[in-house]
């Protein structure tokens, strides 16, 4: 039977990829029962109206489509489905009030069904942990597969929310197989920047938007793998191979937590959650309220991240550091008599790295990138897994976007 998705994507943010991989899923929909497309955008400008544009793209290239395959979802259905989910990153506690995007996400969840909902997140887990928090009881009712890596700098709250409340989740956490589908360890042909020139070159009305995309037609499409994972085998089995990659379980998060500032004597996990503690002034402001700005340096630049006042005196800040390499950060408040922190930290690159008392336990059902040494693409834990079938994906493709010339 066909899968039953819903996909929850931060398009029109600061990564257009996404833009890349609606234009996939949409080329490839009678192959799911699309439930939602929720707009969630932990940061940038992303909204639902590039949903909406992105499907006018599909409804005028519909009959080509047709022409070839039937079961494709109307435009107006598709519409009928696209919500808008939370603007910007969540709280220190992961969630704050309901959007249309996390209510469509339980209604979904809450359907009479012998099929689980599978949600397939593309940015930041915000509507995802509020629809968990506003009904816990879908936690059952769902299966999630989570493009993660850098998307955790962007959800870092919501991400501690879930794993520390559910545990028990069905979730699969692909911090670094993904990017497998966008490595160069490929045909030349076949490479980011040939694929476009060799097989799409504008055909259709997508084929068109993925020129004008703000790639200019180079290859990326760092959340594909979660539709991929669903298209070929079964689903239910994360350890098998297939075209989103292969995964293991995983039974404790890194989570580590600083008391101080942090120094190059310091390493910490990559894709790891890390907490940096301060103490400060007793305020009147209320808890949760964001008043500290952490501004970390790394190898693409600066990035600013909120942090939070907890009450007594107590400050916090989260963060997820990406990839391996040395970081250094500066802590700055308004708040009269905050006192500026400065620290720097060097990230490892073994995820999920060794138990600590801090991390959070978790359960039966939660896979992560496969560890072998051999499977590594580059730096890339688990790559591999998904590098080794993006050839027959994109010569798979390649046969559909013919059928729009």
């Amino acid at each position: 039977m066909k899968p039953r998705i819903l996909v929850s994507t931060d398009i029109g943010g600061t990564d257009p990829d996404d833009n890349q991989s609606m234009i996939h899923l949409l080329m490839y929909n009678e192959r799911f029962d699309i439930e939602g497309l929720v707009s969630s955008p932990s940061y940038g400008e992303g909204n639902k109206e590039e949903i909406l544009r992105t499907i006018d793209l599909y409804e005028n290239d519909l009959p080509k489509l047709k022409a070839h395959k039937q079961g494709f979802a109307t435009p107006a259905y598709l519409r009928s489905v696209v919500k808008q989910g939370r603007h910007g990153a969540a709280p220190f506690k992961g969630y704050s009030t309901a959007t249309e995007g996390s209510d469509w996400i339980v209604k979904c969840a809450l359907k009479q069904s012998e099929r689980p909902l599978w949600i397939l997140v593309w940015g930041g887990l915000d509507d995802l942990a509020q629809a968990l928090h506003d009904k816990p009881r879908i936690q059952k009712k769902i299966k999630v597969f989570w493009i993660g890596g850098p998307n955790k700098k962007w959800s870092a709250n919501s991400y501690a929310y879930i794993a520390e409340n559910f545990p028990s989740l069905w979730f699969i956490e692909s911090n670094a197989s993904y990017y497998g589908f966008f490595s160069d360890n490929v045909p030349d042909s076949l490479s980011n920047k040939n694929y476009y020139k060799n097989y799409i070159k504008e055909a259709g009305y997508l084929g068109k938007e993925y020129k004008n995309n703000r790639y200019k037609g180079n290859l990326k499409m760092g959340d594909t793998p979660s539709l991929l994972y669903m298209m070929d085998g079964n689903p239910n089995d994360p350890a098998r191979e297939s075209w989103g990659g292969s995964y293991v379980k995983f039974w404790q998060s890194p989570r580590l937590i600083f008391n101080r500032n942090a120094s190059l004597h310091d390493t910490v996990t990559v894709f790891s959650i890390v907490e940096f503690r301060f103490k400060g002034p007793v305020v009147k402001i209320p808890p949760d309220s964001a008043c500290l700005t952490m501004a970390v340096k790394s190898e693409i630049g600066e990035q600013k991240w909120d942090g939070f006042y907890l009450g007594d005196g107590n400050y916090v800040v989260r963060y997820s550091p990406k990839r391996t390499e040395t970081l250094t950060y500066k802590v700055t408040s308004s708040i009269r008599g905050f006192e500026e922190q400065n620290g720097a930290f060097v990230v490892d690159n073994s995820w999920p790295g060794k138990p600590r008392k801090t991390n959070y336990k978790l359960g039966a059902n939660w896979y992560t990138d496969r560890p072998n040494p051999e499977l590594y693409d580059d730096i890339w834990q688990g790559g591999k897994t998904v590098l080794k079938w993006r050839s027959d994906v994109l010569l798979d493709w390649a046969k559909r976007w013919n059928w729009l010339r």
